[in-house]
Parts: structure tokens; C-alpha cells; sequence
């Protein structure tokens, strides 16, 4: 419950937590010289895998609302919906219920890409008139965070009063 007090989880991260409690008194109990400890660790695992059930069949871990939270999140900072949906499978959250939480088109990647800019002052956030290949690298930072080329295009060509404005915008919600 200490944790849950102080962190947004998902069940299977909850379980990984418990789990690696677990183990880390294994460790401890085993320098103090417990020995054949594999049955007592091997039923406190699965009494942590119902723990974190118990939690999320009471609503106290619930997958859908960390999802919505931290993908909007995400896209607030930057992240492009692939690098969101990545995110999210390594937290625990199943494909179907994190492509629900990340919202469908084009207008919040193109948002999502601005925020990108912004923070690597690029494009519309950069130099008023950027070198030939000054283009070519933002195009490159663009890719790497996992936003294809027509949405890359379109916020490296924006007017910046108008991406400023989009922005300020999208950041309120």
C-alpha cells in the first residue's frame, strides 16, 4: 500500500515490485545464513502475484487510467504514439488498452512533434534561417523518436507563431 501511496502503477508492475521485494529479502535472509529458502520465495511470488490481482480486481490498481495518464503525458513531452505504445507494453499495459488511451490522427502526433521541437529548438523553435542541413538533423531527431516524415515535415515547416499557439494549446488539454 506504500507504494501505491507514492507511485501510478499497473498490476504487472506492482507484481515485478513485489516480486523484487521478495527477492531482495531472499538475498538478505540467505547472507544470514537461512538456508533452502526456494519454497518459501517460490510461495511469497505467488502470494505477491494475488496481491497485485486482489489490487486490480478492487480498482486500487486500475491499467486503463495509468494508461490515459501517463500517455497523456507522454505526448505532452514529446513522444511520438509509437514510442507511447513502447512505453506503455514495458509498464504492463496490454496493446488494446494502451492504443485506447493514446488519442487517433494526426492532430496529436503533429502536437506531439511541436513539443519534440520545442524542446531541441528546432524548426519552428529554431534559427529563423537554419543551414541546409540544420533540416536534414531535425528531420533525423524526428525519425529517431519515432515520428514518420509527413508529420515530421509539417511541424519542421510550421509558422512558429502558429505552432506556438497549437502548442500552448495542446499542453492546456
Amino acid at each position: 500500500m506504500a507504494h501505491l501511496a507514492r507511485y501510478a502503477t499497473t498490476e504487472a508492475g506492482l507484481r515485478r515490485v513485489l516480486c523484487r521485494r521478495v527477492d531482495r529479502w531472499a538475498r538478505a535472509a540467505e547472507a544470514f545464513g537461512m538456508q533452502d529458502l526456494a519454497p518459501l520465495v517460490a510461495t511469497a511470488k505467488q502470494a505477491a502475484a494475488a496481491v497485485a490481482r486482489q489490487m486490480a480486481a478492487s480498482g486500487t490498481v486500475n491499467d486503463a487510467s495509468f494508461a490515459e495518464s501517463r500517455a497523456r503525458r507522454l505526448l505532452r513531452t514529446g513522444r511520438s504514439r509509437r514510442a507511447a505504445l513502447a512505453h506503455l507494453a514495458q509498464k504492463g499495459v496490454d496493446a488494446e488498452t494502451a492504443a485506447a488511451a493514446l488519442p487517433e490522427g494526426e492532430a496529436p502526433e503533429t502536437d506531439a512533434a511541436l513539443a519534440l521541437c520545442r524542446r531541441r529548438r528546432i524548426g519552428p523553435f529554431g534559427d529563423a534561417d537554419p543551414p541546409p542541413e540544420a533540416r536534414l538533423k531535425a528531420l533525423a531527431t524526428l525519425a529517431r523518436a519515432g515520428f514518420g516524415r509527413g508529420t515530421a515535415e509539417a511541424a519542421l515547416r510550421m509558422d512558429p507563431d502558429e505552432a506556438e499557439d497549437r502548442l500552448l494549446s495542446f499542453k492546456r488539454g
